[in-house]
């Protein structure tokens, strides 16, 4: 009787342990996660490409040389708001046809065509509006039936202030906003690559991001690699960056051989030139890269910055062109600079210099620029602040001759 007492106590014993190492066990296993919710824009709504036409098999820097130099649609199709009348919230006037083809006639080669599209989004799966779609394209062939190139990008989408993102704001660079963000990314540019693709040939060029950085922050503009917070904004571009160029080339068609540009950090040469950015994969090895420079500030921003060309200015600039060459260039990358100029000081000879220089050395070097326009020209409240006019969008002509005739000759090296 103790005997078989003793073998049912030992068993007890034996399963109670059992049974705390098993729950021990269990204890210790991390939660499941939640599943993703993966949104998917509207395919019966989105506008699709029915065009055919055979895309040039020319490499990245042979189609930036032949690009020559450009100009911005800027303050238009990139203002903010939602609907079609966002395209004037800005005050410029709708873009027409005449505005194109007077650009073109003028000898620019190439258009830059800046778009804001998270507020042009129909529902919480980023689906957008076909209306503003249809825009878009339309601007897009004007100029491509004028021969020109076009650049088409996400313009001003980057949230604008350092906090957790609501959906619909578009995107921002940090890691408690990268799904938000991505959702946004992924969906507008399969929208894009949807409805442009095999009707159109090598001329037109998509860029992923414009300008995107920490908005709301102090490190707003400035990229440094000493600086954690900035870095890690620059590791989730190389991930929004090589996420679009994953939704493009899967789009296939003349897409899977499109030239595609990349910026880095607020689209500055420090931030391209510094070792945290990254080129993208691509099957198709063509990528450029896209900065932006307004360069020295003093002279080509600054509203009470100088107004004098001088040679320390010509020096700062030939220093970065070749800081870019060398890393890119010659590495068989193309760059193009999407946004520069000089504002308006009622100081047209240094501006002439400024912008001969500017253009020259670029191009030497296989660079090509585009030059922003807001066609704000006259000295106002806020004194020569952002005055970047140089088209007359109303009458097709050049405010300063002058300058355009000086980045036409700059461009084509006479």
């Amino acid at each position: 009787m103790k005997k078989l007492l003793s073998l049912t106590i030992a068993a007890l014993i034996s399963f109670s342990m059992i049974s705390c190492a098993s729950s021990a066990k269990q204890d210790t296993k991390k939660p499941a996660e939640p599943e993703k919710i993966v949104r998917v824009f509207n395919s019966e709504v989105a506008i699709k490409d029915t065009g055919s036409k055979p895309i040039k098999d020319m490499t990245g820097l042979e189609i930036v040389y032949d690009m020559k130099t450009g100009w911005n649609l800027g303050n238009s199709l990139d203002a903010s708001g939602g609907g079609l009348n966002s395209e004037i919230n800005w005050g410029q006037p709708r873009t027409t046809k005449a505005m194109i083809d007077g650009l073109a006639r003028s000898g620019m080669k190439t258009i830059r065509i800046p778009v804001t599209w998270h507020s042009h989004v129909n529902d919480a799966n980023y689906t957008i509006d076909p209306r503003w779609m249809t825009r878009v394209k339309e601007i897009v062939d004007w100029a491509i039936e004028d021969g020109m190139y076009v650049i088409l990008n996400t313009h001003h989408d980057n949230f604008g202030r350092n906090a957790k993102m609501p959906y619909r704001y578009g995107y921002y660079p940090t890691l408690e906003n990268e799904e938000e963000s991505l959702a946004f990314l992924t969906n507008t540019w399969k929208q894009i690559a949807l409805a442009f693709n095999n009707g159109y040939d090598e001329h037109l060029i998509f860029e992923t991001l414009n300008e995107p950085r920490l908005q709301g922050t102090p490190q707003e503009w400035t990229f440094s690699s000493g600086n954690p917070i900035t870095v890690a904004a620059q590791e989730e571009l190389n991930k929004f960056n090589q996420e679009i160029v994953n939704v493009i080339r899967a789009s296939g068609g003349n897409n899977a051989k499109r030239l595609i540009a990349v910026p880095g950090y607020a689209c500055s040469p420090a931030s391209v030139l510094a070792k945290e950015f990254k080129i993208p994969d691509d099957p198709a090895n063509k990528i450029a890269v896209a900065v932006h420079m307004y360069a020295p500030y003093s002279f080509a921003m600054d509203g009470n910055g100088t107004k004098t060309y001088t040679p320390k200015i010509a020096n700062e600039l030939a220093y970065t062109f070749k800081q870019l060459e060398t890393k890119f260039v010659k590495n068989n990358i193309p760059v193009y600079i999407g946004e520069y100029g000089a504002i308006n000081k009622d100081n047209l000879e240094d501006r002439i210099q400024w912008f001969n220089t500017f253009v020259r050395q670029t191009r030497k070097m296989g660079i090509t620029c585009v030059l922003w326009d807001n066609q704000a020209v006259e000295k106002d409240s806020n004194g020569w602040t952002e005055k970047f006019g140089y088209y007359n969008r109303n009458e097709q002509k050049w405010f300063f001759p002058e300058i355009t005739e000086t980045i036409m000759n700059a461009a084509d090296l006479k």
